[in-house]
Parts: C-alpha cells; sequence; structure tokens
C-alpha cells in the first residue's frame, strides 16, 4: 500500500469510527427513528451485513512485511505489542455493540428479512466471539446465545408495512432549476433584500402600502404585537406609519435610525396613493 493509500484509507477509517460513534444504534432498536429511515438502514443497505463485514475484514488492523502487527489508532497507525494484540480495540468494540443492538433489538426483530443468504452470513460471527472477547465484552454472550439459536431455527418472519414518505417535490424543483446559481442568487439577494435602493426600497413600500392593511390584520391575528428590538410584548406603535410597534419609548429612539427612510417612505406613498384616488 502506497503512502497515499494509506492517507486515503486512515481518513475513510476515521471517518467510519467517527461515524458509527455518533451513529445511535439504539435509536433503531427502541424505534425512536422514523419508519422509512429504519427500513432503508436494514432493508435497502442491509446495515447488518456491513457490520458483519467489518468484523470479517477488520480493516482497523494489518501486518505489515516484517511481521510487526499494526492497528489503526486516532488517525494513525501504530505499532501494537504481543500483549496488546487480546485487548479489543474501540473501533471493534463499537461494531460489536451495534450488532448486539441490532440483532436483539424485538423492533428490529419484526422489521428485518432473513433469507438464507443473510442468515449464513450472519451466523459465521460465532466464529469471532471467542473467550477474549466474551471476557471483555461479557453482554455479547447473549448475542452468542442468539447466533446459536438462528443456526439451526428459522427466524420470525418480517413483518412487512407500508411506508409512505414524503417527497419535497419544491425543493427538488428549486435546486434542479438553480443547480450552480446559488452565489448569484445570494448576491442578488443580499442586494435587493438586505441593502434595497432607494427605488427598491420605495417599490416594497409601495407593496406593503398596497397589499397590507395592519388594521385589519390585527382584528385577524389574535397574537399580540411584539417590539421591533427586544421582542418583548408591545402596546406602542410608531405613530406616523403605524407599521411598527414598540414596548417602551427607549426602543422606539432606538430604532428610529433605521425605521426613518422606511417610514418616510411608507408616508409618502400613502399620501401619493390618497392623491391619486382622489383625482
Amino acid at each position: 500500500m502506497t503512502d497515499d493509500q494509506n492517507v486515503l484509507f486512515s481518513t475513510e477509517v476515521d471517518a467510519f469510527v467517527e461515524a458509527l460513534e455518533s451513529f445511535e444504534v439504539e435509536d433503531i432498536g427502541k424505534s425512536r427513528l422514523p419508519m422509512s429511515v429504519t427500513s432503508r438502514l436494514l432493508d435497502n443497505f442491509d446495515f447488518i451485513l456491513l457490520l458483519v463485514d467489518f468484523i470479517e475484514m477488520k480493516p482497523w488492523e494489518k501486518t505489515i512485511n516484517d511481521g510487526t502487527y499494526m492497528r489503526h489508532i486516532e488517525g494513525k497507525w501504530q505499532k501494537i505489542s504481543m500483549e496488546d494484540r487480546y485487548i479489543v480495540p474501540k473501533i471493534e468494540g463499537q461494531v460489536w455493540l451495534a450488532l448486539y443492538q441490532l440483532l436483539l433489538s424485538p423492533h428490529c426483530l419484526q422489521k428485518y428479512e432473513y433469507t438464507e443468504y443473510n442468515k449464513n452470513r450472519i451466523t459465521k460471527l460465532r466464529a469471532h466471539l471467542n473467550e477474549v472477547i466474551l471476557d471483555q465484552m461479557p453482554h455479547l454472550i447473549q448475542l452468542q446465545r442468539f447466533l446459536e439459536q438462528l443456526s439451526f431455527m428459522e427466524p420470525p418472519t418480517a413483518k412487512k408495512q407500508l411506508v409512505l414518505e414524503q417527497v419535497a417535490e419544491l425543493y427538488d424543483r428549486i435546486v434542479r432549476k438553480y443547480k450552480n446559481q446559488w452565489r448569484t442568487l445570494a448576491e442578488t439577494q443580499a442586494k435587493t433584500v438586505l441593502n434595497p435602493s432607494d427605488s427598491e426600497a420605495r417599490q416594497q413600500a409601495a407593496r406593503w402600502a398596497n397589499t397590507m392593511n395592519f388594521d385589519i390584520l390585527e382584528t385577524v391575528i389574535n397574537e399580540a404585537p411584539k417590539c421591533a428590538i427586544c421582542g418583548e410584548q408591545a402596546t406602542k406603535r410608531c405613530s406616523r406609519c403605524q407599521r411598527e410597534w414598540y414596548c417602551r419609548r427607549e426602543c422606539q429612539v432606538k430604532h428610529w435610525p433605521k425605521h426613518k427612510n422606511m417610514c418616510d417612505m411608507i408616508i409618502e406613498v400613502a399620501k401619493s396613493e390618497t392623491s391619486n384616488n382622489s383625482q
């Protein structure tokens, strides 16, 4: 294996360890995950057989040409003494715990469909559950018993359930339409929404004046107005535009430098609308 391959492999092993440590297998065992997620893990991807492969391959250990035993620990390959070879590494313990949770969970037993193929693959784990492993992880004795029973008994038939999933069609459509255009969209939004020009701000003020009658909205919406500065319940509002609410005068004074331009534009648009209607 070349140095580049070693680096790549080390990165992949690290990623697997991190993913396995953060993955809450108990969520599957205790039916905490959505049915669609559990179905994909157990049926579509057969996560159990993936873990079986890791136990059989043990990619976290190797023996180099001179007979030195190496183990991948914390992102790098390290020499392991003959005595330490019998200590179960953390990553292998994580894999065994995941298998323990998945294979012995009643929830998974109901959903995982056994075939002759995966049954034979899973029962091969018995060869790896030796005294060294069981002495350090005694709770795996239950897993050993389950595997012995599985080898000569038919497992329960999985209950197939109808799985309905929501598909974010609008989201997918937007992603396809604006693919590779996110920077341009972000720049446009930053310009027009966060830092609008005078003409754009006037257009926005006109739209608000034409489409929003705040007096009517207040009778429809039961929620009490919130202060534009601190978010507390507000009892006062701008006497000019009647659009912004405040809990006290200090908040109104603090907000005025930001609100002034929009307030002036709303008043100007309202006067213009009144003048046009009178004509």
